[in-house]
């Protein structure tokens, strides 16, 4: 399958030295151009799964929202294509592209949506809030801003177990930067160096809350030297540039450098949500560079630059779409929680239940 090939391929992927500086330029490009092509096969797939889900909620198969990231693919394959295996990961609900990037088997995506108790969730929980910290991708809380504070806590605990050579990666959108608990994040991140790199995804909308009701700075990577953070700016409807600056601020994090703020400004190209309509995103708006939708301009830099033919390109929405049917497929039909017989109680604490004796 596309995930654990191309998972496992970046994770044993190897460079072999250079004969000559021409040689390594043109190693450089063909792996600039590999990387490129590997972060728009999972953007693809994320598309076709989210249209998908879009699909299935509507025709009343799933229970509760459905939050796509559709225009901000770019921003969060990039998130998740660079963090190595002991890495920390901490995704937003627009982050398939980057979960997907990272190592989440599609699944788990499905049979969270669809109740399925052989899920992650065991079918217990709402269908966003998914993660496998086992494997270092941490399940998202609903006040988005803490998810700061609880990635800094991790990198310190692997600190402390002397771990080396690890980065953490924390997503935001502009809206939860202006809550308490993310400025108290970034600021103990900060004080302790931890290896963080932070991505803020300006959407220009918090749910319908516009930008100028949000903050009153010009640019929100200002605020990276308030915080003892080095700043960055995207434009998240561009790959290359998502893949340059995202990549780079990992590199440095990891290379000891101070925790890394990444502001992307991106348009959210639908609702807040599959109930919301956006109709209060106004027409001129839509009509700005930063509405541009980032697979279609990925495609189009493809073309451009022959980096694949169209023969290919068809195959990869074949591939796409038959890897996501598969999914669906499986986990509809698997068993769902039965709430006279389920285990309600946390995974974590089974054996301090029975310790306690709270079933007796």
């Amino acid at each position: 399958m596309l995930q654990t090939a191309q998972r496992t391929a970046k994770l044993k992927r190897k460079k072999r030295a250079p004969a000559s500086i021409g040689e390594a330029a043109m190693d450089k490009t063909a792996a600039t151009h590999e990387r490129f092509l590997e972060a728009f096969r999972w953007m693809l797939l994320t598309r076709t799964l989210e249209e998908k889900l879009v699909s299935l909620y509507r025709g009343g198969q799933i229970t509760g929202g459905v939050y796509i990231g559709k225009g901000q693919e770019a921003v969060s394959v990039a998130c998740g294509l660079f963090l190595e295996k002991d890495d920390i990961f901490a995704p937003l609900i627009r982050d398939q592209a980057g979960r997907s990037a990272f190592g989440e088997p599609l699944i788990d995506v499905m049979r969270t949506y669809l109740g399925s108790r052989l899920g992650p969730m065991r079918g217990r929980d709402g269908n966003i809030h998914r993660g496998h910290p086992r494997n270092n991708e941490l399940a998202m809380i609903s006040h988005l801003g803490a998810m700061i504070s609880v990635t800094v806590g991790t990198l310190m605990a692997k600190r402390f177990k002397g771990e080396k050579n690890f980065v953490g990666l924390s997503c935001i959108g502009e809206g939860g930067m202006q809550t308490g608990a993310f400025h108290e994040g970034m600021n103990i991140a900060a004080v302790e160096q931890v290896p963080l790199v932070v991505v803020a995804t300006n959407n220009h909308y918090a749910y319908s809350t516009p930008n100028e009701r949000e903050f009153a700075c010009d640019d929100l990577m200002q605020r990276a030297i308030g915080y003892g953070f080095e700043g960055y700016s995207v434009d998240g409807t561009d790959l290359n540039a998502c893949l340059e600056i995202i990549g780079g601020a990992v590199k440095r994090a990891r290379a000891g450098r101070p925790p890394q703020l990444v502001v992307a400004s991106v348009l959210r190209l639908s609702g807040h949500g599959e109930h919301d309509d956006a109709s209060y995103v106004p027409e001129e708006m839509k009509r700005q560079a930063f509405a541009r939708d980032c697979l279609k301009v990925a495609e189009q830099t493809i073309i451009k630059n022959n980096l694949l033919d169209a023969n290919t390109l068809t195959e990869w929405r074949k591939d796409a779409v038959a890897q996501v049917d598969e999914a669906i497929a499986t986990a509809q039909k698997e068993p769902v929680p039965e709430s006279d017989t389920e285990d309600w109680c946390a995974l974590l604490t089974r054996d301090l239940v029975d310790q306690m004796g709270y079933n007796e």
